[in-house]
């Protein structure tokens, strides 16, 4: 099974889409908390789910139970906590809503999981594939929009 991770920051819409398509990418799954701010650009919900069809082919799913909460993101964000505190505590949630239970693998299966960090390396998105393999085995992860750089 191959799940994909992209950040939709710091890329021009042709990048990003093309990244998708020529990855293969079946699904995109937003895992983002807030799918609509003013920050998104092309990456807003309606405007997403709209661009992915016709541009991909692709199907569009919000999913904010692979979401941080309001408190764990502030915490990191606007309070400025260490990435160490924010990785716990959001391990310690997945945890608790035992997402690899809670969601099918079918739904994940050539999806790619989104998010607006421009890379995986500090972003919930890497963690929650890292999760899914930890408890499903068998996942090749592939983060995309990093050959950009």
């Amino acid at each position: 099974m191959k799940i994909f991770t992209i950040g939709f920051t710091k890329k021009s819409a042709e990048q990003f889409f093309e990244s998708l398509h020529l990855a293969g990418v079946k699904r995109v799954v937003d895992v983002r908390l807030n799918n609509v701010s003013q920050l998104a650009g092309f990456a807003k919900k309606n405007d997403l789910a709209y661009f992915l069809k016709r541009i991909c082919g692709m199907d569009y799913l919000h999913l904010p139970s692979l979401a941080p909460t309001k408190e764990i993101l502030d915490d990191y964000k606007k309070k400025r906590g260490s990435w160490d505190a924010y990785e716990r505590a959001f391990i310690d949630l997945m945890v608790a809503r035992k997402i690899e239970n809670e969601i099918e693998r079918e739904t994940l299966k050539d999806a790619c999981l989104l998010c607006s960090e421009d890379k995986p390396h500090y972003c919930h998105r890497r963690l929650v594939v890292e999760y899914l393999q930890k408890h499903w085995g068998n996942i090749e992860v592939a983060h995309l929009g990093e050959e950009q750089r």
